[in-house]
């Protein structure tokens, strides 16, 4: 009888995650989820002071994690799969630094494990509580920049501008496409789309291309012969075209 009290005094009575469950809830939910596991893993081995630490340092990672993928310019391609791994491997290295030998000891003394179940359950909270503030800010950002933003469509194949109405009037804006229709640019055949901005006196266009402008001199010359007939007839504002690929930011050739 004894030594079964012994037994029973020396299995611990709370239940904890294991390093694999761990890897898989940090790369299923994220930061938070790891975080979480790890500090739910310091409680049940009455380390209460690493469980708040780990919450401290969760919050300023994921801050840090998603904050740093805003900043990362849209023309650098990083594959979807590179920063979950490295931040669940990050994961997975500290438990085993800070709780390898912990985990292990409960384990051998009979311990009880969180089922899988409850570890994808953390997961899939951590990852809706991650995706859920960066939609809104995403959505947010969207409709700050969208103020003033206006678009205008000319002739019958309803060539577009783009402009904001606090930067430029829409006046300027039909001055620029009557002249990119005296200049045929915008003609009968091919819709064009601009995104008109006024910096100073100078009237910048941005006009979307082919990559291929940056290598061959043929494939530049139009745009080159466009913007000086345009400037002719803008004595007073000098124009500007800035040729872009894809997106707005990406300007691949300025041409002044």
């Amino acid at each position: 009888m004894n030594m079964e009290q012994n037994i029973d005094l020396q299995t611990p009575i709370n239940k904890i995650y294991k390093d694999r469950a761990i890897w898989v809830g940090s790369f299923l939910g994220g930061p938070l989820a790891a975080g979480y596991l790890i500090a739910e893993n310091f409680n049940a081995f009455n380390e209460t002071d690493k469980a708040k630490k780990t919450w401290i340092y969760t919050i300023i990672a994921t801050v840090v994690i998603f904050g740093g993928i805003f900043m990362i310019p849209e023309s650098v391609k990083i594959p979807n799969q590179i920063i979950p791994l490295i931040y669940t491997a990050i994961a997975y290295f500290l438990v085993q630094h800070f709780q390898g030998q912990n985990i292990s000891a409960h384990i051998n003394s009979g311990g009880q494990l969180y089922s899988w179940w409850r570890t994808i359950t953390v997961g899939l909270i951590g990852l809706a509580l991650t995706i859920i503030p960066i939609i809104c800010f995403a959505l947010l950002t969207d409709a700050t920049s969208s103020v003033g933003a206006d678009t205008k469509t000319f002739g019958i194949m309803k060539h577009e501008i783009a402009f904001d109405k606090n930067n430029i009037s829409e006046t300027e804006i039909n001055k620029i496409a009557d002249g990119l229709t005296k200049t045929t640019f915008f003609d009968e055949a091919v819709t064009k789309y601009v995104y008109a901005k006024k910096v100073n006196n100078n009237f910048e266009l941005s006009i979307s291309c082919d990559k291929s402008i940056t290598s061959s001199a043929e494939a530049l010359e139009p745009f080159v012969q466009l913007r000086k007939e345009l400037q002719t007839l803008f004595p007073d504002n000098k124009i500007v075209f800035n040729l872009v690929v894809d997106n707005l930011d990406n300007v691949v050739k300025r041409l002044e």
